[in-house]
């Protein structure tokens, strides 16, 4: 291997390779082949897009490694070398090493445009009174919601979202879309999800919705903070220090596109400002997923 690459190098400086695109080494990217609004294998996703974006910046064609189960997709794949590129991890994800944020965003009440309806907080009086409300386990709105006394109620109907297919030792996906249209069609009076992957659909619906960014101060029966916000990087294997400084450099050269592209999305943007050290480090402790 090692020879081959010499020959290449050396059929390159003489002129002879076709073009630098047909030498270039594929961009190895981590992605779900059926995650929408994040990816898909028809390129569909807005993460597809950006992975895209950064491969053309780096002379580097795409190549997709795809995962259907989010769980081991970071050890099986990206620890084994079979992808070189995650996008859309958290800033400071400790299992790999992470770029410099290119957005952060949080999650949302998302609710039915009508007349005096303001879904602010945790603690509105329209959550007291929703029949049913659309949410994603083991994420910050369970926690919410089992703090106000609304989860258990909503436990029969949670199910009913996926079928009724039992959790135990398996993936059970809970479409993003479906949540969106629960409310939309009036089936669900509210939904609660992380903003980038509602906002599409949000967007989309036929019927006007309310999408509004929960405040960052929740917190536990018992005092511990429950993050809302959180900052997004792209992950590479630790030790791969040259790939991370190639992304950071194109992340910041790109970055009026990305914001362009996330904005196009509908992705609620809340400014990169309010990431610090405290911030993060409350996050790592505190986050559900």
């Amino acid at each position: 291997m090692r020879l081959t690459r010499i020959v290449i190098c050396a059929w390159l400086l003489a002129g002879i390779g076709s073009g630098p695109e047909a030498a270039a080494e594929p961009l190895k990217v981590c992605a779900a082949e059926n995650e929408l609004p994040y990816s898909n294998k028809d390129g569909e996703g807005f993460e597809n897009k950006l992975a895209e974006l950064i491969g053309k910046e780096l002379g580097r064609p795409v190549e997709y490694v795809w995962w259907q189960d989010p769980r081991y997709f970071i050890r099986d794949q990206l620890d084994r070398g079979l992808c070189d590129v995650v996008i859309g991890v958290d800033t400071d994800d400790p299992r790999m090493s992470t770029s410099k944020p290119y957005y952060r965003s949080g999650y949302v009440f998302i609710y039915r445009k009508e007349k005096g309806v303001k879904v602010a907080d945790w603690e509105s009086d329209f959550l007291k009174k929703a029949e049913r409300i659309a949410f994603m386990p083991d994420t910050p709105a369970e926690t919410m919601l089992k703090k106000v006394g609304r989860y258990y109620d909503q436990f029969n109907y949670l199910q009913s979202l996926v079928g009724f297919k039992a959790r135990r030792n398996q993936y059970v996906r809970y479409d993003p879309e479906k949540l969106v249209r629960e409310v939309e069609s009036g089936s669900a009076d509210l939904a609660v999800l992380w903003g980038p992957q509602a906002a599409r659909y949000v967007k989309n619906a036929d019927r006007p919705l309310e999408m509004r960014v929960i405040p960052d101060h929740q917190a536990r029966s018992d005092g511990e903070k429950v993050p809302h916000h959180y900052s997004t990087s792209v992950g590479v294997r630790k030790g791969e220090e040259a790939l991370l400084a190639d992304i950071n450099r194109v992340l910041k050269k790109r970055e009026k596109e990305i914001r362009a592209l996330l904005k196009a999305e509908g992705v609620p943007l809340l400014p990169l400002e309010e990431t610090g050290a405290a911030a993060r480090e409350i996050a790592k402790k505190g986050k559900s997923t």
